[in-house]
């Protein structure tokens, strides 16, 4: 199986392609075409047939329960060949599936092995945690189970959580302990289930919407393919010593990703203290340190930080300052009041220890409550109808855009009744102020609209401001201090009174044109990055299949 080691290295590199390999290796061994067949291996027919007589004898002397007669595996049920000293049978009939006694909590040790679904990890089975029942104490009903045992989770058993007890102990019901036969091995058995074949033979079975399980009749008598025990042994081993070789790709991977991560995080931060050699630095590594779209993301939320810093492009002191700027801000707001009877408003100054992006030359700061006329229809929601005037929610504002998705609509009536408070108009912003918190975007819908729903609509007094605003609500710092003054334990939200006092950087009004123009301009770059990463990445999984193929 030597032709097998160069698929290592196209996996590493190809997206999901670990992952794909893990499958791929349990697929060839459950085909028998991981580890040779030996012609000296007891035939697993002869080890079933003994099996069968064994569980007739001692059915008919009372010991047991009569066997369950199983209906041989049917041609349509058999998904691909196997070996000729191979045999396709039904898991009943070379295991006893919920073969265990359950028991009362009140007989449980207090040092007995209590093992619950979260306790293993979903795709990989790996036990978290191992508990006892002094530290839990639940008062359901166990399983009892022992060691060899293969542990089943047939509670969404798509998240493949199956494990061989290497102890006795007891466990929640909706984990099955199988107990094998002589017929197979229990870490062979663990393959057998966690297998890509298998998987999707159970997820066209799974009963339950809310809760989805594995029912016991399918499961006892799901088809599987059983080669002689000699050779289970020889194919475990197999499996283990390449999926070793697959964690630890995965290990490699991850330092190098938190490597990667590291440095452009340190040569950001650099950057951002005004290091020009660390902006130089980024350029020359820039496909070494921005190669996956979460690099990508990262290098978004650095460029909307270098933005509101100031440091994106250069101060020009000809310009006029923003303390002018702000002051007509000020007078238009004071007209409002007057003339329209505007009643947003916030504190009027902003001390130095809440500039938290600096003062660049020329900037000042005020507070959003200042700076806009808040229409707000949180609350009630109105009245939906199948179509009429367009209604956007919460759900509608995504980070930075505005989607027609979903699309709700109220009647004409209700939106005349409803819209008491203000008409939003284009060029306004939209916040959404919980589930989720902080999705800011600016309005390009010209037709009439409602709003409602976790949403309030920022009418700035100075409209230009508008989409230098948007970058500064979407950079992280603005972010961290949305959450820092949100309230809630299940829906985290701001209240209004909250958000009018957040301070806010406020460049010069040319200054804000060419950051936007700026920041427009890099984030084009970054869609051109993810395009050319999914392309190269579609390249490394075409390359994959081509090479899996072969196989």
């Amino acid at each position: 199986m030597a032709w097998l080691e160069p698929l290592f290295d196209v996996a590493f590199d190809a997206p999901d392609g670990i992952a794909r390999l893990r499958q791929l290796v349990l697929t060839l061994a459950m085909q028998g075409k991981l580890v040779p067949q030996d012609p000296k291996d007891t035939s697993i027919s002869e080890l079933l047939n003994q099996i069968t007589e064994e569980k007739s004898e001692r059915g008919k002397a009372g010991r047991i329960r009569s066997p369950r007669i199983l209906v041989p595996v049917s041609e349509a049920e058999k998904l691909h060949e196997i070996p000729t000293n191979w045999k396709w049978v039904r898991l009943g009939e070379f295991a006893e599936y919920n073969g265990r006694e359950n028991i009362e909590p009140e007989k449980i040790k207090k040092n007995a092995w209590v093992l619950d679904l979260e306790d293993i990890e979903k795709e990989t089975s790996k036990l978290l945690y191992r508990a006892t029942y002094s530290e839990r104490e639940s008062k359901s009903t166990k399983s009892t189970f022992k060691a060899g045992d293969v542990l089943y989770g047939k509670l969404r058993p798509y998240l493949d959580k199956v494990i061989v007890a290497d102890s006795d102990g007891v466990c929640t019901t909706e984990i099955v302990p199988i107990v094998p036969s002589k017929a197979v091995i229990p870490e062979f058995l663990r393959w057998l289930l966690k297998r890509p074949a298998f998987l999707a033979h159970v997820n066209n079975l799974m009963y339950g919407v809310k809760m989805p399980r594995l029912g016991t009749d399918d499961a006892i008598n799901s088809a599987h393919p059983l080669p002689p025990l000699e050779e289970q042994k020889r194919i475990v081993a197999r499996i283990e010593e390449l999926m070793s070789h697959c964690d630890e790709l995965d290990r490699l991977r991850q330092r190098q990703a938190e490597k990667r991560a590291a440095t452009r995080a340190a040569t950001v931060r650099q950057w951002l203290a005004g290091d020009d050699a660390a902006a130089a630095l980024l350029r020359k590594n820039f496909s070494t340190l921005v190669s996956t779209r979460e690099d990508v993301a990262e290098l978004r939320k650095a460029i909307l930080q270098l933005a509101v810093m100031g440091k994106l492009v250069l101060q020009d002191p000809t310009e006029t300052p923003a303390s002018v700027f702000l002051k007509q801000v000020e007078a238009e707001k004071a007209r409002r009041e007057k003339e329209e009877g505007l009643r947003t408003s916030a504190e009027p100054s902003v001390g130095a220890d809440e500039q938290y992006c600096g003062t660049p030359d020329g900037w000042s700061y005020g507070r959003l409550g200042n700076l806009a006329k808040f229409i707000d229809y949180r609350g009630r929601t109105p009245k939906k109808v199948g179509a009429g005037i367009p209604l956007i929610t919460a759900k509608n504002v995504r980070f930075g855009y505005i989607s027609r998705e979903p699309r709700e609509y109220v009647s004409n009536s209700e939106y005349n009744e409803w819209m008491t408070r203000g008409f939003p108009r284009v060029g306004d912003m939209l916040f959404t102020t919980e589930a989720p918190l902080g999705n800011v975007a600016i309005i390009d819908i010209p037709e009439k609209f409602a709003l409602a729903q976790r949403v309030i609509c920022f009418q700035f007094h100075a409209p230009a401001m508008a989409e230098f605003l948007k970058i500064v609500m979407m950079s992280e710092i603005l972010q961290s201090r949305l959450l820092t003054d949100a309230t809630g334990m299940t829906a985290t939200g701001i209240k209004a009174s909250k958000l009018k006092e957040i301070p806010v950087p406020i460049p010069p009004l040319n200054e804000q044109k060419r950051i936007v123009a700026r920041v427009d301009a890099l984030m084009r770059l970054c869609d051109m990055l993810e395009q050319s990463i999914d392309v190269a990445q579609a390249k490394q999984a075409e390359l994959l299949c081509a090479v899996m193929a072969r196989v």
